[in-house]
């Protein structure tokens, strides 16, 4: 952007690339920057957010927004980033079900409370490859750290062994995303508990259970 008149060096200073852990002045920019481009989607969605009204939102010079985080697509992929580098830990309950009803229901309420924000998100990862990219980082941490839910499940007697945590934790939580994303119905406060329990015993029947190392599994 030749147009943009150039940061004086103190902002300057704050353009690190954004997969660094910056401290300092430089963490509080980005910080300002991305707390901006949530309230700009749940404002406008994905169509209304610009870099001008991030910047200005942000109170933070626009140059400094393009320097750094080049276009939408890049402080999209932030954004997404910075939802991975929490503390975040799954529920423990003490039982499978109770363990997937508790993150179902921290799901439902994070697709309820700022529907346009995910929506806005998902909707990005279509059009930009750089959020894609970073929406698919931020689905394997989670599913990565839910995956301790299915070990402690085998561990208690629970689960048969071997499950196969992935199809598991995809089959528990997808009613969620179905009814609230894709056909936008009112939140059922009963879905957590039943898509759990659903989910819950299809595992303790085996329906995701695959062949323990060194085995083959069985042919269609």
């Amino acid at each position: 952007m030749t147009d943009l008149p150039e940061d004086p060096p103190e902002r300057a200073r704050a353009d690190t690339p954004p997969d660094r852990r910056p401290g300092g002045r430089t963490a509080r920019v980005r910080a300002q920057v991305l707390d901006a481009v949530r309230a700009e989607l749940g404002e406008h969605g994905y169509e209304g957010l610009t870099m001008e009204g991030v910047a200005a939102r942000a109170g933070v010079h626009r140059t400094t927004v393009y320097r750094r985080w080049q276009d939408v697509g890049g402080l999209l992929a932030d954004v997404l980033d910075a939802a991975g580098e929490d503390d975040w830990q799954p529920p423990d309950t003490g039982s499978l079900r109770g363990d997937l009803t508790a993150l179902n229901d921290e799901i439902q309420e994070s697709l309820v409370v700022r529907p346009s924000i995910p929506q806005a998100l998902m909707a990005a990862s279509f059009r930009s490859t750089q959020a894609a990219d970073a929406q698919q980082r931020l689905w394997e941490d989670r599913y990565a750290r839910c995956e301790i839910l299915v070990g402690r499940a085998v561990e208690r007697g629970e689960l048969p062994p071997y499950p196969d945590a992935r199809r598991l934790l995809i089959a528990a939580t997808a009613p969620l995303y179905h009814q609230l994303v894709l056909l936008r119905t009112a939140p059922d406060p009963q879905l957590p508990a039943q898509a759990a329990t659903a989910a819950t015993l299809a595992a303790t029947a085996g329906a995701f259970a695959r062949p323990a190392s060194g085995e083959e599994p069985d042919s269609p």
